[in-house]
């Protein structure tokens, strides 16, 4: 049912790409649809675009749809990125790592002029951890102290298990990620971000704060744009 309405989104963010240049790609089921119709652009030669995709997916989506490759060392300065989100707060603060790639797309939306999240109505949130945990990607050797750490703010945390693999996900840096499930939503998200990164151990969280330039909302029948 959600498929026509990510469709909305992904088609809406179609239009903020610009004629040429390098873009940043993000990862996720609405970003799919938004590079095969990037892909069906470059190829009617619409736009000379390429992109530093943020994850193996991505990668593999600009592959399969055609779409030119680069990365951060010939582009370290993007125009946009497009990129998904599991939940966005009202201030346009996001929740991402639930595909596990939350590292690399923070890296590649900090490279860009703009970040345009590409999300259906299901995703939008007053408060961060409303409906899921907050992910971060923590270095294997650390997990033991992060971890202990992280429960003494008495915060839940879990560490991701594979579906077809026994032990925990790898990521594509090779670390682990930890879901963090919070007693209530999150009211400072700023605050909570900084806390986590301060702990050795852990690399990056889930927790995109100030970053949105523009979210393209998509539902059965259109999209509209939070900004």
């Amino acid at each position: 049912m959600m498929s026509k309405a990510k469709q909305e989104a992904a088609m809406s963010a179609l239009n903020v790409v610009p004629d040429s240049g390098a873009i940043g790609l993000g990862s996720g089921s609405t970003v799919a649809i938004f590079a095969k119709e990037l892909g069906k652009k470059i190829g009617q030669g619409q736009v000379d675009i390429k992109v530093v995709p943020s994850s193996y997916q991505a990668y593999q989506l600009a592959i399969r749809h055609s779409i030119p490759l680069t990365n951060l060392d010939l582009n370290p300065l993007l125009s946009i990125t497009v990129d998904g989100a599991d939940e966005v707060d009202k201030n346009l603060n996001l929740t991402k790592g639930g595909g596990g790639a939350l590292f690399q797309e923070k890296i590649v939306a900090s490279a860009s002029d703009e970040l345009h999240i590409i999300v259906d109505e299901s995703k939008l949130v007053d408060n961060l951890s409303t409906k899921l945990p907050i992910p971060i990607e923590v270095l294997p050797f650390s997990l033991g102290v992060v971890k202990r750490k992280i429960e003494a703010m008495s915060i839940q945390v879990k560490v991701r298990e594979a579906k077809r693999k026994m032990g925990p996900v790898i990521t594509d840096n090779g670390n682990f990620i930890l879901d963090l499930k919070f007693a209530k939503p999150i009211e400072e998200p700023g605050e909570i971000a900084t806390q986590l990164k301060m702990i050795p151990g852990v690399i990056e969280t889930g927790l995109f704060m100030g970053m949105t330039t523009q979210v393209h909302v998509g539902t059965e029948t259109q999209s509209y744009i939070l900004e």
